[in-house]
């Protein structure tokens, strides 16, 4: 492969417009390497987020159905969350949202992938769980702004929702489809 050239963009200058939770926005003005300035650039700043491919011991797959008010649908989903400042790691943030918005826990845990929601203009990760052998070992301990039923579907339940568009989070979607692209057959 020939030497790979520098593409990275010079920011030329960099002021925030809105410093919330989670609505942390960036307006920039950058120059690329062919000289080309872009004014006004945008970018969102987010914390690392995880989610959970969680199956239980009798290899059932841990789904969460939640409103979605952005979309304004009932929505099929992983587990998922932020991973906190006070978390050592995102496989700490990851099994405790499994714990808290499901009551699930312990079991075997591996990183399956790590993505980004849009490299764009998104500064954060997506870190990618597969937990297997997962049990219930307690109750749901949801936030005040959750409202999440917890189901336990088949893999063949799984896939009916993938091939219908039931799973609309990408962020979700994109690990399943590698999941059962790698251990379909196993």
């Amino acid at each position: 492969m020939d030497k790979e050239r520098n593409m990275k963009w010079e920011v030329l200058s960099s002021d925030y417009i809105s410093h919330e939770p989670w609505f942390t926005v960036r307006k920039e003005s950058v120059k690329l390497p062919n000289g080309n300035i872009l004014t006004p650039y945008y970018v969102m700043e987010y914390p690392n987020w995880i989610n959970v491919i969680a199956i239980t011991k009798e290899g059932k797959f841990i789904f969460e159905r939640q409103y979605r008010h952005g979309a304004g649908v009932v929505s099929y989903e992983l587990c998922a969350g932020v991973c906190e400042k006070e978390d050592d790691s995102p496989l700490i943030s990851a099994q405790r949202e499994l714990m808290e918005e499901t009551g699930y826990g312990n079991g075997k845990w591996e990183l399956l992938m790590k993505i980004s929601p849009n490299p764009g203009t998104h500064t954060n990760l997506t870190y990618c769980f597969l937990a297997t052998n997962v049990e219930k070992i307690g109750s749901q301990q949801l936030e005040a702004t959750e409202d999440i039923e917890v189901f336990l579907l088949s893999a063949e339940e799984v896939k009916q929702l993938m091939m219908n568009d039931a799973i609309l989070q990408a962020q979700h979607a994109a690990p399943l489809w590698k999941y059962f692209a790698l251990y379909e057959n196993k």
